[in-house]
């Protein structure tokens, strides 16, 4: 019974090391074990994790509705009750208080202007409805931008839901709606990029009851249609009208267990579909994972306590004519500088995505596949003009003689002549990607600059302390 109840520490524990590691704004640095909930706009991403806390907390519209990760920590308690991570010792009994807030706190980093950012929301819900389980739950993969969001935001959003899933430590709740073809479901697509094998990705099957009359999904959710290792489980959510009408999610359970229970297809696995057997399989698949990956994270965790330990000795004779210290503080001011413009350019994004306009290697990227190729496009030539040149100069080239082929010359002359009409606008172009390039380099020595203040400036505190 011991070891059982250090099992179930184990969630706890994690959920500690987020909140530590959110609020030194290193959350990104390490590989915890985790979930991530990845899935497209209207899959039902949202209606599984409040089925799980059987209170409606999330936003909802139309549009990119979570446009920050959002760490939902769901702890088993007798009294029901919600604390973020950024409002620290204020309990919110009230769920639509939640909901307002989450909306707020998005706003107050990504403005109201459907930006994304991938600064986490850490979120903890107290229930005696729920078991202890993780999720961070991710924007929906979206096509189309909507209103005043930037023209790539679909790149922004796969970016982000990308640094989450690629770690080897992280399990992907991949949401696919089973009225949609599931070789086409943009959730298991990512989820096949980074886990190829199919060894940490846990299949969701939404609105089963959706699907035409006469089909049903029985092959997904036995595996055999695509095959995970660790299975599909199918659910049936509230429908719009239902949360519209603040339909119970009590009832909502009981209707989704009636539906698989007297459904042909589903009835023979009916105990190993629905909300709850979903929320238990989590619970147990996560403190699983990390037990597994625990002492690895404890000797990188230990490793980087030596290197702290060793950082706050030093400051501790700290003496700003000390060299060693100059050099080391330069190297990781240049460190940082080329971090940053690598994530600049290459696009694996930062806390301070530009949501206002195109930048760095995505305006990079659209110099090269938008303005150049219009510039080509631009050029004007006049066929006759052409064909009278290419036919000058084969007969010139050929003299006295008559020539049954065309002379390599004669190409060569005309090509050659054509290719130097292509120098300005390709110019041009390389002008202005230069002109990007210095932007991005000034941008990120900025950056740093400001950065090394504030290192400078909290260890002037030290000795205070």
């Amino acid at each position: 019974m011991a070891g059982n109840t250090g099992m179930e520490q184990l969630i706890p524990i994690v959920n500690k090391l987020q909140d530590a590691f959110t609020q030194l704004g290193v959350h990104m640095q390490l590989d915890l074990p985790q979930i991530a909930v990845v899935g497209g706009q209207s899959a039902g991403k949202s209606s599984v994790l409040e089925n799980f806390v059987g209170r409606d907390f999330l936003p909802r519209g139309s549009g990119i509705v979570t446009r920050r990760p959002l760490i939902l920590q769901l702890m088993t308690s007798t009294a029901e009750y919600a604390e973020f991570l950024h409002c620290k010792g204020k309990k919110f009994a009230d769920f639509d208080e939640v909901r307002k807030e989450i909306e707020a706190e998005t706003d107050r980093v990504t403005g109201s202007n459907k930006g994304i950012s991938n600064i986490p929301i850490n979120l903890r819900v107290y229930s005696p409805n729920v078991l202890n389980l993780t999720l961070i739950d991710l924007p929906g993969l979206t096509k189309v931008p909507i209103g005043d969001q930037p023209p790539d935001i679909e790149q922004q959003i796969r970016t982000m839901i990308m640094q989450f899933i690629t770690r080897d430590n992280s399990l992907i709740l991949a949401v696919t709606p089973a009225n949609t073809d599931l070789a086409n479901s943009d959730a298991l697509k990512m989820a096949k990029e980074v886990d190829p094998a199919g060894i940490r990705t846990i299949g969701v099957i939404t609105k089963l009851d959706l699907m035409d009359e006469g089909t049903d999904a029985r092959d997904i959710l036995e595996n055999k249609l695509l095959p995970l290792r660790r299975g599909y489980i199918g659910v049936v959510n509230r429908s719009q009208k239902d949360i519209e009408g603040r339909k119970d999610i009590k009832a909502a359970l009981a209707a989704e267990r009636k539906f698989f229970l007297s459904h042909p297809s589903y009835r023979h696995i009916a105990d190993r579909l629905g909300t709850p057997y979903l929320q238990r399989v989590l619970n147990q698949q996560l403190t699983n994972h990390i037990r597994d990956t625990l002492p690895g994270l404890r000797d990188k965790l230990q490793k980087q306590l030596l290197t702290l330990e060793k950082d706050v000795e030093q400051y501790k004779n700290f003496r700003p004519d000390d060299p060693a210290i100059k050099t080391k503080a330069m190297l990781q001011m240049i460190q940082q500088l080329q971090s940053d413009f690598e994530r600049t350019i290459e696009g694996s994004g930062s806390a301070q995505i530009n949501t206002m306009e195109l930048s760095g290697g995505a305006k990079i990227n659209r110099l090269f596949h938008e303005r150049f190729p219009f510039e080509i496009v631009k050029m004007e030539f006049d066929e006759k003009e052409l064909r009278k040149e290419i036919a000058f100069a084969i007969r010139n080239i050929h003299g006295i003689r008559v020539g049954l082929f065309t002379p390599d010359m004669a190409f060569e002359a005309i090509v050659k002549k054509q290719i130097s009409r292509l120098k300005e606008p390709s110019l041009k172009c390389v002008d202005l990607v230069v002109a990007e390039l210095s932007n991005v380099v000034r941008v990120c020595t900025d950056r740093v600059c400001i950065r090394d203040n504030l290192t400078h400036h909290s260890l002037s505190q030290i000795p205070a302390l």
